[in-house]
């Protein structure tokens, strides 16, 4: 029994829903604050300023496009912020470009068929 294939509707959704996420990570200087928030555990804006070659302004800036895609958010620590990385996103990334793959394998299969039947 082969394993059942996606419909378009259902990948155009998930896809639909991983893009905003896509987006949020294609900017180098916000994927450097998800690699340090992921390896160092939830900082404060200074903490992330440090070494970013950015200003505070701008790091803040990443922060909420991050926190819109649902990568981080703010935690409050007394009067400071800090910000941690929420993983779940990243696991639907992954989900999403695995259903992605699996799609194009699909595909290449059937052309390799056709191929080799003409």
């Amino acid at each position: 029994m082969s394993a059942r294939r996606p419909s378009a509707g259902a990948l155009a959704g998930g896809l639909k829903h991983a893009a905003p996420l896509f987006a949020a990570l294609g900017d180098e200087t916000r994927l450097g604050l998800v690699a340090r928030l992921s390896t160092e555990g939830p900082l404060s804006i200074a903490r992330l300023t440090d070494g970013a070659g950015v200003t505070r302004q701008a790091i803040t800036k990443h922060l909420h496009v991050l926190s819109e895609a649902g990568m981080v958010r703010s935690v409050r620590q007394g009067r400071e912020s800090l910000w941690a990385f929420e993983p779940g996103q990243l696991d639907e990334a992954r989900r999403c470009l695995a259903r992605l793959s699996q799609q194009w394998d699909e595909s290449l299969g059937r052309l390799k068929q056709l191929v080799e039947e003409s």
